[in-house]
């Protein structure tokens, strides 16, 4: 698990929409699992945007059915360990837009590890959650991360990544500033310091 700071505008969530196909690189290319061409790799991707991605007129297992659907997954189970994994009720009729952030954070994370990729990019995973249910999410992502799973998670909460994030990495500019090992008390202070 890789934990991704920086100041806003320093590249993150951008990195990670050039990974996932989203946008294009202004220089170099990359290559995931060997390979440059997109068709080689998206499917082994999953990606949770900063917005949500999820259809607010639709249940929670309808916005699930759905997207598995697009990965040729007609399992009708696979969708309800997805939202039980979660934390979220399978049986819960409520329109997604009716959803609090929490919930609707979750969701999104379901969304995008349904069709089990290898490797998954998590832009602000834990933004706009209250303590609880941002420790909910910490612990989803550790577990994902225990089963092989690649993750990058760009986030100005350190404090959510330190137990769990295997490196961590500054961005300055579109540019990798610095990498290290693990989350140390000084990513913690500076991450504070960027939301102050």
């Amino acid at each position: 698990m890789y934990a991704i700071f920086g100041d806003n505008g320093a590249g993150k969530s951008t990195l990670l929409r050039v990974i996932c196909g989203l946008a294009r690189p202004t220089a170099g290319t990359i290559h995931i699992f060997g390979s440059r061409e997109r068709s080689d790799f998206t499917a082994r991707l999953g990606y949770m945007g900063h917005a949500p991605l999820l259809y607010d007129e639709m249940t929670g297992m309808e916005n699930l059915r759905y997207f598995a659907g697009l990965y040729g997954i007609g399992d009708n189970a696979r969708c309800q360990q997805a939202i039980v994994a979660v934390g979220l009720d399978p049986a819960l009729t409520r329109h997604v837009g009716e959803y609090s952030q929490g919930m609707r954070q979750r969701l999104s994370l379901a969304r995008a590890a349904i069709h089990d990729p290898e490797i998954l990019l998590l832009d602000e995973p834990f933004s706009n959650l209250d303590p609880g249910s941002a420790r909910a999410m910490g612990r989803l992502v550790a577990e994902m991360r225990d089963r092989s799973k690649t993750i990058l998670v760009v986030t100005h909460q350190a404090a959510h990544l330190a137990d769990i994030a295997d490196e961590s990495l500054w961005m300055a500019a579109g540019r990798i500033a610095a990498w290290e090992r693990g989350i140390t008390a000084a990513d913690r202070a500076a991450a504070s310091a960027v939301l102050s």
